[in-house]
């Protein structure tokens, strides 16, 4: 099963020694790389354990990710392959060729199928379910014949069923043969002939029973079902609030068609968690629309790239221009004093890093639910609190640096109040822009530096080259 970064963090969070021991892996294995050392590598890799193996992949860079896949013996290659999310197994995919791509896809459980196959184009899903083998095809189609948010399609087909009329020496036999090829073997269903659900146990209850009792004399009669058209978040809630392994879904027949696992539940709520914090900021659609331009950045064409990133830069361009023709405007003072020009850097690269720190906290913010958009005046005052601090403790060091060193005093003043409006007003845009961008679904990642820079270099020199003149008698 897929395992999100939430669920990564909560239940396998390394300690200190384990981060170390992780970090000397990952050099060991990009050493073998380097030097071509693929037998010892192949052997390191296929010795490791799943959660080592798990965090190790996540660490490498796509590249790698590819080669150490490789290298995985079929056992080793479709257990990490489930445990990684969509998007990762979705790019490794693009890697292999299609009779590779095919074997993985086929080895799924449905469930984790269907959830892959919703995350690719419609062609390249449609080719991949005709090219699968007929019976994991079926079993695929009939999870896809169901509404997205329904149990039906996020149920899986892999459950061991059980007559009442069996021994309890016949079922143990039934479930070690099948056990391999099913998604889960803790929770056992009872079914008449016609796949009616009739009761369930645990694996516990067949293994402590006596070898020649009846399946109906051990099992729970009373069954708590979902019939297929139920919504998933319901049954996740279920599956959480019971403590319970897995939940049969049933036809309107009573015939059960499959069951939620609780790995399935985990992820459901997980994402019914993402979206309520960005829907209470009022940016519902931030995470696909993020995956989906992230996506566009890396892996589109030259031509998507340029039409993400060039505007902006046309932009910055422009203002790069513009702050040319403000330099331009006060040659006189730069000519009359010289060293005037020595802070021109001091005042923008500060205002700039003003800026890219509070765009990164708003962004940042916001995706992880700690800035409610919907409260975003009480943010963006604190914000513009902060810039004007650090600009009063910045500015109050540089301009008396300036005086002190050039033995200039208004100079210093001069260069003191500049930071202070220039840091002030480069933290407003750091929430501001971001803010403005995604709320008309622009690509702020593309978009906010160059539109913060622009407006802050233009304006900042413009303050400054003011100043001088106002304090130094300069035009």
């Amino acid at each position: 099963m897929a395992i999100d970064f939430l669920k990564f963090v909560v239940y396998n969070q390394p300690d200190m020694q384990s981060k170390r021991g992780q970090t000397m892996l990952v050099e060991k294995i990009l050493r073998y790389i380097k030097n071509k050392e693929i037998e010892t590598l192949k052997v390191l890799l296929n010795e490791l354990e799943e959660v080592e193996l798990l965090h190790t992949f996540i660490d490498l860079a796509p590249d790698e990710q590819v080669i150490t896949f490789r290298l995985l013996s079929k056992d080793h290659a479709l257990t990490l392959f489930e445990d990684l999310d969509t998007d990762l197994q979705h790019n490794l995919l693009r890697s292999f060729t299609d009779e590779r791509a095919i074997e993985l896809v086929n080895e799924l459980a449905p469930d984790d199928r269907v959830k892959l196959l919703d995350e690719m184009p419609a062609s390249v899903a449609k080719k991949l379910i005709n090219l699968l083998s007929k019976e994991e095809r079926e079993a695929t189609n009939i999870l896809m014949g169901y509404d997205s948010d329904t149990a039906g399609r996020i149920m899986t087909t892999e459950f061991i069923s059980l007559n009442k009329e069996m021994t309890v020496e016949e079922a143990i036999d039934k479930v070690r043969k099948q056990a391999h090829h099913k998604e889960t073997i803790y929770t056992l269903f009872v079914t008449d002939k016609f796949k009616k659900l009739e009761g369930v146990l645990t694996l516990k209850e067949l293994i402590v029973a006596d070898g020649d009792a009846d399946i109906g004399s051990i099992m729970t009669s009373k069954v708590i079902r979902f019939i297929t058209g139920t919504g998933k978040s319901e049954i996740a809630r279920t599956l959480q609030e019971l403590d319970l392994l897995a939940i049969p879904v049933v036809d309107n027949e009573e015939r059960i068609v499959g069951i939620v696992t609780i790995d399935d539940a985990v992820d459901i709520l997980d994402e019914e968690a993402s979206e309520y914090i960005y829907d209470q900021a009022g940016l519902a659609d931030i995470t696909g629309n993020e995956t989906d331009r992230s996506d566009v950045l890396v892996n589109g064409s030259l031509w998507k790239i340029w039409k993400v990133r060039m505007p902006f830069l046309f932009i910055t361009l422009v203002a790069g221009i513009l702050s040319g023709v403000v330099i331009g405007e006060f040659e006189e003072a730069l000519e009359s004093i010289a060293v005037v020009a020595i802070f021109i850097p001091l005042i923008m690269d500060m205002g700039g890093n003003v800026g890219t720190q509070s765009s990164t906290v708003f962004v940042r913010g916001v995706v992880l639910g700690h800035i409610n958009v919907k409260n975003f005046v009480k943010h963006f005052l604190k914000e513009v609190g902060i810039g004007l601090s650090i600009g009063l403790l910045i500015g109050a060091m540089s301009g008396i640096i300036a005086a002190v060193w050039l033995g200039m005093p208004l100079l210093g003043l001069a260069v003191a109040i500049s930071l202070v409006l220039t840091m002030t007003l480069a933290a407003l845009l750091g929430f501001l822009v971001p803010y403005v961008l995604i709320k008309f679904n622009i690509d702020q990642a593309a978009g906010s530096a160059p539109i913060i820079t622009s407006i802050k270099d233009i304006s900042g020199l413009i303050i400054y080259f003011v100043l001088v003149s106002l304090f130094l008698g300069v035009s």
